[in-house]
């Protein structure tokens, strides 16, 4: 099928971009910059930072970094470092492998991209972890910044360890940004201090943080068809909205684990309210009438975005067969919710193998018919 994109979703960016003062440089997680612009909305901040990114790529205006530099090991034989090198991405390989949703997608990108998405995603498994993994307890907002800290050295060739050092080297040979990666801490810190969202223009930056900021990361390793008439920011937008839409997935089927588990309840609350429902009606676990029209609603906005992120289909042949597969099998975890009588405080959604495996030889074919399909032109 060929992307046409939705009128509403194109409105949409075309009134955030005229709204947008394209700076040169943009944080998203800078408190200075949304105090001196506070009626901005987070999906106008957020696209900020896809323009920067696109900009990036589109202009390669990362600087280029030594790779043995970019290791910071001391081997003075090129043969030993690229040794140990290898050693680094396979360990980051078997961490990977243990999530098999997203690493068998990975299996069919070419070798040296899968090996730069193994890294990106060990780094971002880990940087989960510090918040919601066995020793979550005890984490604060220093050893966050110490964290970051960390970041900053690898990305200016100063690894710690040995997936660090992967992640460095993924650094040094695609232009990928330091941006998205402080942004996902930045919703670490949000997981720390923060456990109701007001609305959703909230929850939209949180799920930005958290997942949105993953694809602005993995665009420049995965690349754009070079017979590809959108535009940079179009697909680098599609690929954030992939990240939301996989997070607002995952936030639906994970309601009542979140509340038993970490008391914690990412739905806006303003929507609660307005649908006649608190937040002690989501600790009880029942399932009414409320609740099923209220779970509509939230189900419809997500297929929304998974909408929004059909403009993934502009990614290399190399790597678009994997996202697409995991896209179209995300998107039936909202099915499974509505199969489940919105009942997502006892029952799991999930689909099961013999339904993954039905889909993926769409997503297959689909993949086939784009590589020959010239793509409609963006505006």
């Amino acid at each position: 099928m060929l992307f046409i994109p939705r009128n509403g979703i194109q409105t949409r960016l075309q009134i955030i971009s005229c709204r947008l003062k394209f700076p040169t440089g943009f944080s998203a997680a800078a408190n200075a910059n949304e105090n001196e612009n506070p009626s901005r909305s987070s999906q106008e901040k957020v696209y900020e930072v896809v323009l920067k990114q696109a900009s990036l790529m589109r202009d390669h205006k990362i600087k280029i970094r030594d790779v043995n530099r970019a290791l910071h090991l001391k081997m003075p034989v090129k043969s030993t470092t690229d040794g140990m090198l290898n050693m680094a991405y396979y360990r980051c390989r078997d961490i990977c492998s243990g999530y098999p949703n997203s690493y068998l997608g990975t299996l069919l990108m070419t070798p040296e991209r899968r090996r730069a998405v193994w890294a990106i995603y060990v780094w971002c498994r880990r940087t989960d972890e510090l918040v919601d993994g066995p020793n979550a307890s005890h984490m604060s907002p220093k050893a966050l910044d110490r964290w970051e800290q960390r970041l900053i050295d690898l990305f200016e060739g100063r690894p710690y360890d040995m997936y660090d050092a992967a992640l460095s080297d993924t650094f040094a040979k695609y232009p990928v940004d330091i941006q998205p990666f402080k942004d996902m801490i930045e919703g670490m810190r949000l997981d720390l201090k923060k456990s109701r969202y007001n609305n959703f223009d909230e929850l939209y930056l949180y799920c930005y943080y958290v997942a949105g900021a993953v694809g602005l990361m993995t665009v420049p390793v995965m690349g754009i068809s070079p017979h590809s008439k959108a535009s940079t920011e179009s697909v680098y937008n599609a690929a954030v909205a992939l990240g939301i839409a996989n997070q607002l997935t995952n936030i639906l089927r994970d309601v009542g684990e979140d509340c038993r588990r970490r008391g914690r309840i990412y739905l806006p609350q303003d929507e609660l309210k307005q649908a006649g429902l608190s937040d002690d009606d989501i600790f009880q676990g029942k399932v009414t009438d409320k609740w099923r029209n209220f779970m509509k609603e939230q189900i419809k906005r997500a297929r929304m975005f998974f909408d929004e992120a059909e403009g993934i289909q502009e990614l290399n042949s190399a790597s678009r067969w994997s996202v697409w597969a995991s896209m179209v099998v995300n998107r039936q975890i909202l099915d499974a919710i509505e199969a489940n009588d919105y009942n997502n405080f006892t029952k799991k959604a999930y689909v099961g193998k013999v339904k993954k495996l039905v889909s993926l030889p769409i997503a297959c074919m689909a993949k086939q018919l784009w590589a020959i399909v010239p793509s409609s032109p963006h505006c």
